[in-house]
């Protein structure tokens, strides 16, 4: 069976951060940041992938993000 890891370069080392972002239109323009992520990140590449903080449980992300 084979180890799993990042799928850019193989390192089993992640982390993870919360992050707002704005939207569109009025948000955009008023710079309100209602969108929130979590961020699951290799630390040795640095490849990212994006998850929606409302729909996403932060403990099965490292999960999800190493297959």
């Amino acid at each position: 069976m084979s180890e799993k890891g990042c799928i850019k370069c193989g390192s089993q080392d992640a982390g993870e951060k919360e992050v707002a972002m704005t939207g569109t239109g009025l948000s955009k323009l008023f710079d309100v940041q209602h969108n929130q992520f979590i961020v699951v990140y290799c630390k040795n590449c640095g490849y990212s992938e994006f998850y929606n903080k409302e729909s996403s449980a932060s403990s099965n992300l490292l999960d999800l993000f190493f297959g």
